[in-house]
Protein backbone atom coordinates (compact mmCIF):
# COMPACT_ATOMS: atom_id res chain seq x y z
CA UNK A 1 0.00 0.00 0.00
CA UNK A 2 2.58 2.23 0.52
CA UNK A 3 3.52 2.50 -3.12
CA UNK A 4 0.32 2.56 -4.33
CA UNK A 5 -1.30 5.72 -5.63
CA UNK A 6 -4.39 7.26 -4.35
CA UNK A 7 -5.99 8.05 -7.40
CA UNK A 8 -6.19 4.61 -7.61
CA UNK A 9 -6.23 3.38 -4.27
CA UNK A 10 -9.12 5.92 -3.37
CA UNK A 11 -11.87 4.91 -5.98
CA UNK A 12 -10.89 0.99 -5.49
CA UNK A 13 -11.51 1.03 -1.67
CA UNK A 14 -15.12 3.53 -2.21
CA UNK A 15 -16.33 0.65 -5.55
CA UNK A 16 -15.18 -2.14 -2.94
CA UNK A 17 -17.69 -0.78 -0.56
CA UNK A 18 -20.31 0.31 -2.97
CA UNK A 19 -20.06 -2.84 -4.30
CA UNK A 20 -20.40 -4.83 -1.08
CA UNK A 21 -23.63 -2.81 0.18
CA UNK A 22 -25.33 -3.06 -3.36
CA UNK A 23 -24.48 -7.54 -2.64
CA UNK A 24 -25.96 -7.32 1.09
CA UNK A 25 -28.64 -5.00 0.30
CA UNK A 26 -31.47 -6.56 -1.64
CA UNK A 27 -33.10 -3.72 -3.93
CA UNK A 28 -34.25 -5.27 -6.76
CA UNK A 29 -33.21 -3.71 -10.27
CA UNK A 30 -33.22 -0.46 -8.34
CA UNK A 31 -29.50 0.53 -7.28
CA UNK A 32 -29.70 0.17 -3.04
CA UNK A 33 -28.51 3.85 -2.51
CA UNK A 34 -31.49 5.03 -4.92
CA UNK A 35 -33.85 3.13 -2.76
CA UNK A 36 -32.69 3.00 0.40
CA UNK A 37 -31.60 6.17 2.18
CA UNK A 38 -29.44 4.82 4.51
CA UNK A 39 -27.16 3.11 1.69
CA UNK A 40 -26.84 6.62 0.25
CA UNK A 41 -26.06 8.13 3.80
CA UNK A 42 -23.33 5.04 4.44
CA UNK A 43 -21.87 5.86 0.67
CA UNK A 44 -21.22 9.43 1.96
CA UNK A 45 -19.59 8.49 5.59
CA UNK A 46 -17.51 6.10 3.22
CA UNK A 47 -16.56 8.72 1.00
CA UNK A 48 -15.74 11.26 4.10
CA UNK A 49 -13.34 8.54 5.67
CA UNK A 50 -11.59 8.32 2.57
CA UNK A 51 -11.13 11.49 2.04
CA UNK A 52 -10.24 12.20 6.05
CA UNK A 53 -7.41 9.17 5.65
CA UNK A 54 -6.09 10.56 2.04
CA UNK A 55 -5.62 13.96 4.05
CA UNK A 56 -3.88 12.97 7.06
CA UNK A 57 -1.74 10.03 5.25
CA UNK A 58 -0.49 13.18 2.84
CA UNK A 59 0.00 15.34 6.14
CA UNK A 60 1.89 12.54 7.64
CA UNK A 61 4.00 12.21 4.47
CA UNK A 62 4.68 16.07 4.57
CA UNK A 63 5.62 15.96 8.00
CA UNK A 64 8.17 13.07 7.86
CA UNK A 65 9.77 15.12 4.31
CA UNK A 66 10.46 17.89 6.41
CA UNK A 67 11.84 15.71 9.51
CA UNK A 68 13.58 13.05 8.08
CA UNK A 69 17.12 14.12 6.57
CA UNK A 70 18.76 12.64 3.30
CA UNK A 71 21.09 10.72 5.84
CA UNK A 72 18.42 9.54 7.88
CA UNK A 73 16.62 8.21 4.61
CA UNK A 74 19.62 6.88 3.21
CA UNK A 75 20.36 4.62 6.39
CA UNK A 76 16.78 3.67 6.20
CA UNK A 77 16.91 2.74 2.62
CA UNK A 78 20.46 0.71 3.35
CA UNK A 79 18.95 -1.38 6.29
CA UNK A 80 15.71 -1.70 4.07
CA UNK A 81 17.94 -3.26 1.31
CA UNK A 82 19.89 -5.58 4.21
CA UNK A 83 16.56 -6.93 5.14
CA UNK A 84 14.90 -7.41 1.95
CA UNK A 85 18.54 -9.38 1.18
CA UNK A 86 18.21 -11.63 4.34
CA UNK A 87 15.07 -12.74 3.63
CA UNK A 88 15.00 -13.29 -0.14
CA UNK A 89 14.10 -16.65 0.64
CA UNK A 90 11.02 -16.02 2.52
CA UNK A 91 9.61 -12.90 0.94
CA UNK A 92 6.05 -12.82 1.18
CA UNK A 93 5.86 -14.45 4.44
CA UNK A 94 8.28 -11.50 5.50
CA UNK A 95 5.42 -9.03 3.71
CA UNK A 96 2.75 -10.45 5.90
CA UNK A 97 4.20 -10.70 9.66
CA UNK A 98 6.96 -8.06 9.11
CA UNK A 99 8.96 -10.16 11.73
CA UNK A 100 12.56 -9.64 12.62
CA UNK A 101 15.66 -11.73 11.77
CA UNK A 102 16.63 -13.13 15.39
CA UNK A 103 20.38 -11.25 14.12
CA UNK A 104 18.56 -8.12 14.43
CA UNK A 105 16.12 -8.28 17.36
CA UNK A 106 18.77 -6.39 19.37
CA UNK A 107 16.79 -3.08 17.75
CA UNK A 108 13.82 -3.88 18.77
CA UNK A 109 14.37 -4.85 22.35
CA UNK A 110 13.20 -2.98 25.45
CA UNK A 111 14.71 -1.50 27.72
CA UNK A 112 13.14 -3.41 30.89
CA UNK A 113 12.75 -7.07 31.86
CA UNK A 114 11.50 -9.41 33.83
CA UNK A 115 12.95 -12.22 36.02
CA UNK A 116 15.77 -11.61 33.09
CA UNK A 117 12.81 -12.37 30.10
CA UNK A 118 13.40 -9.59 27.96
CA UNK A 119 10.02 -8.15 25.78
CA UNK A 120 10.81 -7.38 21.64
CA UNK A 121 8.82 -4.64 20.99
CA UNK A 122 7.33 -6.25 17.57
CA UNK A 123 5.11 -4.72 15.13
CA UNK A 124 1.97 -6.01 14.71
CA UNK A 125 1.47 -8.66 11.67
CA UNK A 126 0.01 -6.63 8.21
CA UNK A 127 -1.80 -9.69 7.82
CA UNK A 128 -3.79 -8.77 10.83
CA UNK A 129 -4.08 -5.37 10.60
CA UNK A 130 -6.09 -5.51 6.91
CA UNK A 131 -7.95 -8.65 8.33
CA UNK A 132 -8.99 -6.05 11.40
CA UNK A 133 -10.15 -3.61 9.11
CA UNK A 134 -12.07 -5.69 6.91
CA UNK A 135 -13.79 -6.80 10.22
CA UNK A 136 -14.64 -3.24 10.67
CA UNK A 137 -16.13 -2.44 7.10
CA UNK A 138 -17.98 -6.04 7.20
CA UNK A 139 -19.35 -5.15 10.78
CA UNK A 140 -20.38 -1.76 9.40
CA UNK A 141 -22.07 -2.99 5.99
CA UNK A 142 -23.96 -5.93 8.49
CA UNK A 143 -25.19 -3.39 10.88
CA UNK A 144 -26.72 -1.42 7.58
CA UNK A 145 -28.74 -4.23 6.08
CA UNK A 146 -29.81 -5.13 9.27
CA UNK A 147 -31.44 -2.21 10.19
CA UNK A 148 -32.54 -2.01 6.97
CA UNK A 149 -34.42 -5.58 7.49
CA UNK A 150 -38.61 -5.38 6.88
CA UNK A 151 -39.07 -7.64 10.12
CA UNK A 152 -38.36 -8.21 13.22
CA UNK A 153 -36.62 -10.47 14.83
CA UNK A 154 -39.83 -11.84 16.58
CA UNK A 155 -41.46 -11.91 12.68
CA UNK A 156 -38.29 -13.45 11.35
CA UNK A 157 -38.66 -16.31 13.93
CA UNK A 158 -42.43 -16.93 13.11
CA UNK A 159 -41.45 -16.62 9.00
CA UNK A 160 -38.64 -19.03 9.40
CA UNK A 161 -40.58 -21.34 12.05
CA UNK A 162 -43.44 -21.65 9.50
CA UNK A 163 -40.90 -22.36 6.23
CA UNK A 164 -39.78 -25.17 8.24
CA UNK A 165 -43.01 -26.48 9.27
CA UNK A 166 -44.14 -26.42 5.66
CA UNK A 167 -41.00 -28.31 4.66
CA UNK A 168 -41.32 -31.10 7.01
CA UNK A 169 -44.62 -31.56 6.25
CA UNK A 170 -43.25 -31.75 2.25
CA UNK A 171 -40.53 -34.20 4.07
CA UNK A 172 -43.40 -36.52 5.78
CA UNK A 173 -45.13 -36.95 2.65
CA UNK A 174 -41.85 -38.61 1.17
CA UNK A 175 -40.48 -40.67 4.42
CA UNK A 176 -41.65 -43.91 4.46
CA UNK A 177 -40.24 -44.92 8.24
CA UNK A 178 -41.58 -41.87 9.95
CA UNK A 179 -44.95 -42.13 12.04
CA UNK A 180 -46.76 -39.35 14.03
CA UNK A 181 -50.42 -39.60 15.31
CA UNK A 182 -52.02 -38.99 11.70
CA UNK A 183 -50.27 -41.59 10.02
CA UNK A 184 -49.64 -44.47 12.61
CA UNK A 185 -51.70 -47.68 11.81
CA UNK A 186 -51.52 -50.80 13.77
CA UNK A 187 -49.05 -53.61 12.83
CA UNK A 188 -49.85 -57.11 12.79
CA UNK A 189 -46.41 -59.01 11.66
CA UNK A 190 -45.10 -61.01 14.23
CA UNK A 191 -41.85 -59.56 14.47
CA UNK A 192 -43.20 -56.31 15.01
CA UNK A 193 -45.64 -57.87 17.82
CA UNK A 194 -42.28 -59.36 19.46
CA UNK A 195 -40.56 -56.33 19.26
CA UNK A 196 -43.35 -54.22 20.63
CA UNK A 197 -43.35 -56.72 23.51
CA UNK A 198 -39.82 -56.80 24.72
CA UNK A 199 -40.01 -53.07 24.86
CA UNK A 200 -43.51 -53.20 26.74
CA UNK A 201 -41.52 -55.53 28.97
CA UNK A 202 -38.75 -53.35 29.64
CA UNK A 203 -40.74 -50.14 30.46
CA UNK A 204 -44.68 -50.71 30.86
CA UNK A 205 -44.61 -53.81 32.67
CA UNK A 206 -43.98 -51.96 36.22
CA UNK A 207 -47.36 -50.57 36.14
CA UNK A 208 -49.31 -52.38 33.58
CA UNK A 209 -47.95 -55.71 34.93
CA UNK A 210 -46.11 -57.91 32.27
CA UNK A 211 -49.73 -59.76 30.76
CA UNK A 212 -51.44 -56.10 30.60
CA UNK A 213 -53.45 -56.72 33.99
CA UNK A 214 -52.97 -53.55 35.53
CA UNK A 215 -51.07 -52.81 38.62
CA UNK A 216 -50.33 -48.97 38.95
CA UNK A 217 -52.05 -48.30 35.57
CA UNK A 218 -55.54 -49.21 34.12
CA UNK A 219 -56.07 -52.69 32.98
CA UNK A 220 -55.11 -53.13 28.80
CA UNK A 221 -56.81 -56.24 28.51
CA UNK A 222 -60.32 -54.96 28.28
CA UNK A 223 -62.56 -52.81 26.16
CA UNK A 224 -62.77 -49.24 27.89
CA UNK A 225 -60.38 -47.12 28.01
CA UNK A 226 -59.65 -43.51 29.86
CA UNK A 227 -57.54 -41.43 27.33
CA UNK A 228 -59.55 -43.75 24.29
CA UNK A 229 -58.72 -46.68 22.05
CA UNK A 230 -57.53 -47.35 19.06
CA UNK A 231 -53.89 -47.58 17.70
CA UNK A 232 -53.97 -43.63 17.38
CA UNK A 233 -55.03 -42.73 21.00
CA UNK A 234 -52.36 -45.09 22.63
CA UNK A 235 -49.85 -44.34 20.11
CA UNK A 236 -50.46 -40.79 21.03
CA UNK A 237 -50.40 -41.58 25.25
CA UNK A 238 -47.33 -43.26 24.82
CA UNK A 239 -45.85 -40.55 22.82
CA UNK A 240 -47.05 -37.53 24.89
CA UNK A 241 -48.14 -39.49 27.94
CA UNK A 242 -51.47 -39.26 30.15
CA UNK A 243 -53.14 -37.17 32.67
CA UNK A 244 -50.92 -34.70 34.72
CA UNK A 245 -49.91 -36.21 37.78
CA UNK A 246 -51.14 -39.76 37.12
CA UNK A 247 -47.77 -40.85 36.47
CA UNK A 248 -47.83 -42.20 32.77
CA UNK A 249 -44.80 -40.85 31.31
CA UNK A 250 -44.18 -39.25 27.94
CA UNK A 251 -41.99 -41.75 26.39
CA UNK A 252 -41.40 -40.33 23.68
CA UNK A 253 -38.83 -37.98 26.02
CA UNK A 254 -37.81 -40.57 27.20
CA UNK A 255 -36.22 -41.89 24.38
CA UNK A 256 -38.37 -44.11 22.90
CA UNK A 257 -38.33 -43.62 18.77
CA UNK A 258 -41.82 -43.58 17.38
CA UNK A 259 -41.53 -46.80 15.66
CA UNK A 260 -40.85 -48.46 18.96
CA UNK A 261 -43.99 -46.77 20.09
CA UNK A 262 -46.10 -47.90 17.06
CA UNK A 263 -44.82 -51.42 17.35
CA UNK A 264 -45.51 -51.20 22.11
CA UNK A 265 -48.98 -49.91 20.49
CA UNK A 266 -49.96 -52.45 18.30
CA UNK A 267 -48.91 -55.02 20.69
CA UNK A 268 -51.07 -53.43 23.76
CA UNK A 269 -54.08 -53.85 20.80
CA UNK A 270 -52.90 -57.53 20.74
CA UNK A 271 -53.98 -57.92 24.01
CA UNK A 272 -57.24 -56.94 24.00
CA UNK A 273 -59.79 -59.88 25.39
CA UNK A 274 -57.22 -61.88 26.54
CA UNK A 275 -58.51 -61.76 30.49
CA UNK A 276 -55.89 -62.42 32.69
CA UNK A 277 -56.33 -63.62 36.14
CA UNK A 278 -55.80 -60.93 38.92
CA UNK A 279 -56.93 -58.10 35.89
CA UNK A 280 -57.75 -54.67 37.79
CA UNK A 281 -61.26 -53.61 37.43
CA UNK A 282 -61.90 -51.63 33.79
CA UNK A 283 -61.75 -48.19 34.18
CA UNK A 284 -62.82 -45.18 31.34
CA UNK A 285 -65.52 -45.78 28.67
CA UNK A 286 -66.08 -48.21 25.64
CA UNK A 287 -64.21 -47.33 22.83
CA UNK A 288 -66.48 -47.60 19.21
CA UNK A 289 -63.67 -47.26 16.60
CA UNK A 290 -61.80 -44.88 15.01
Amino acid sequence: MKNFPSYLRAPLIFFTGAGLLEYFVDSGKVPAFLKNPAVFVALLLLVLTIVVFEASRSALQNANAKVVTAEDKANYMAFAADNKKGNSSSSWLGSLTKAKRIEDEEEIVLTHNYDGIRELDNVLPPWWVYLFYASIIFAIIYAIRFSMNDLNQIEEYNTEVAVAKAEFEEWKKTAPDYVDVSSVVALTETSDLNTGKETFLQNCAVCHKPDGGGSIGPNLTDDKWILGGGVKNIFKTISKGGRPNKGMEAWAKKGLKAQQIQQVASYILSLQGTNPSGAKAAEGEVWKGE
